[in-house]
């Protein structure tokens, strides 16, 4: 069965109309899960979240599956992602989005408020606002009667905000998602915007060695400060290179386009003024456009550490995360069903962009599944001291979700 050219599976006054009947609904279960404290990291209340999550399924009528995922170790909690399925067959559209959130980084953030139709607290834009999407998205066709020629999976997973080891990465491990998967959407606080593409990310820690001695008899001793200004040279050299790079997809300002080697995001090291220091420390992210081969990237990388080896420095390096760039063409037929759906609710066609940053899209993408990522929040607030959202772009994200599954599963009148 081909996509839906048009919305005869589901009329747009009538999805409204269910949507606008479950805005309560809605706003409170944003708020209940921003007063659930899931900072990552470390990774905290996780549980908690998803007891949240699956009463509101099971309340929906829908049966969540919560898949336990071990500790990362003796001390960490464990990991909760949680499934839910309407449908049935093979054909899946997955709605897929994170409960963890970054630290807060003022008082109060997990205690929310709404004010002049805006809903703050951490985690209120990116996204637990767009779980909450989703998630009614899918009640939404129920109660409007849509049948569907296939699957729509709600994943709700952990640890997006470092990477997706013990989280994403997990679940598609176990094919329990990405598997005959015909589209995913992420709701990310886009800004009204559509992500079609991300850069890949290969994050590292460089801890230089050195030997400590005393200021006066320094000679005694190895300067790993000054060994790390080496390093940083050789990776400097290839700073200027790569970041002459540019990519096809749209992404503003133009300075954004290029590739990006970030040195020394976090550096420290030595002890005191007067000793030379025995170890220093610093970060590199790098972050590849999609068309660039994550693989050569990362031995590019890792070359110019061997070459400090070859040169007498003695170097640890440990990756703090990586995952690999992705782009999905604007004119597949799940992004003509999203762009479809995002003009009736919002009256104008979205523009298609490439992220800034890492996406979850990048596990589906890679697997040949489409993946996009459209929000109700907005990325300038997200993560900062006065992150919020609005309720109506809540229950407008939920409306562009029910019509693109429609568009994508629904089965026409014959």
């Amino acid at each position: 069965m081909t996509p839906l050219d048009d919305c005869t599976a589901l009329p747009r006054d009538t999805l409204l109309n269910a949507l606008s009947s479950c805005r309560p609904q809605m706003a409170s279960f944003t708020e209940r899960l921003v007063r659930v404290p899931t900072e990552n990291p470390p990774g905290r209340h996780y549980r908690d979240c998803v007891d949240v999550i699956a009463a509101e399924v099971s309340a929906l009528g829908l049966e969540p599956q919560i898949v336990e995922i071990p500790a990362p170790d003796d001390h960490g909690e464990r990991r909760y992602a949680l499934l839910a399925s309407l449908g049935a067959g093979d054909r899946t559209l997955y709605f897929h989005g994170h409960y963890d959130v970054v630290p807060a980084s003022v008082d109060g953030q997990f205690a929310p408020v709404v004010r002049d139709g805006s809903l703050f607290g951490r985690g209120s834009s990116d996204m637990k606002s767009g779980l909450a999407s989703m998630l009614y998205a899918v009640h939404a066709l129920e109660l409007c009667g849509v049948q569907l020629d296939g699957t729509i999976t709600l994943a709700f997973v952990p640890d997006e905000e470092t990477g997706g080891a013990l989280g994403s990465r997990v679940l598609v491990d176990q094919r329990l998602i990405a598997e005959r998967g015909i589209g995913m959407l992420t709701p990310e606080p886009t800004s009204g915007v559509v992500w079609n593409a991300n850069r890949g990310a290969l994050s590292v820690l460089v801890t230089v060695k050195g030997r400590p001695a005393h200021v006066g008899l320094q000679f005694q001793g190895i300067n790993a400060f000054e060994r790390m200004m080496t390093v940083a040279g050789l990776l400097a050299e290839l700073k200027a290179e790569v970041e002459q790079r540019r990519t096809a997809y749209a992404i503003h300002p133009e300075a954004a386009r290029r590739s990006i080697l970030l040195l020394g995001g976090r550096a420290d090291g030595g002890s005191n003024f007067n000793v030379v220091p025995a170890e220093c420390r610093f970060t590199v992210d790098r972050r590849m456009n999609p068309e660039e081969d994550f693989v050569t990237e990362k031995a590019r990388l890792f070359e110019v550490f061997d070459r400090a080896r070859s040169a007498g420095i003695e170097l640890e390096v440990e990756v703090l995360q990586e995952g690999r760039p992705s782009g999905i063409d604007a004119q597949s037929s799940v992004a003509r069903a999203l762009g479809s759906s995002v003009a009736e609710i919002a009256g104008r066609p979205p523009r298609f962009e490439m992220c800034p940053g890492l996406l979850e899209t990048r596990f589906y993408a890679e697997r040949g599944v489409p993946a996009f990522a459209y929000g109700p929040g907005v990325l300038a607030v997200s993560h900062g001291p006065n992150e919020f959202v609005k309720l109506d772009r809540i229950v407008d994200c939920a409306g562009v979700y029910a019509l693109t599954a429609a568009r994508l599963l629904g089965r026409r009148e014959r």
